[in-house]
């Protein structure tokens, strides 16, 4: 399974190979990033998820996502669920 070759502090980048976030865990179907990736303005200083579907591989230390960056990120979610 391949939430089970995901560790924290693994590096998750786009299909582009962008950097997103760094993996603080994975909990519930959806990756949780570091609170230091947290973008900015009213979503910094927050942690951010991403849901396990939009995980294409695991590459080393790296989490390899389906669609780029841009798009991504778009898919970031709060802790609650909902979209940011």
């Amino acid at each position: 399974m391949i939430k089970d070759k995901i560790a924290q502090n693994m590096e998750v980048i786009g299909a582009d190979g962008v950097h997103i976030g760094t993996v603080d865990g994975v909990a519930n179907g959806r990756i949780r990033l570091k609170k230091r990736d947290s973008g900015e303005g009213q979503h910094k200083g927050h942690k951010h998820f991403i849901d396990l579907g939009l995980v294409a591989d695991v590459e080393g230390q790296r989490v390899r996502l389906s669609a780029n960056a841009v798009v991504a990120v778009t898919f970031e979610e709060e802790q609650s669920g909902k979209p940011i």
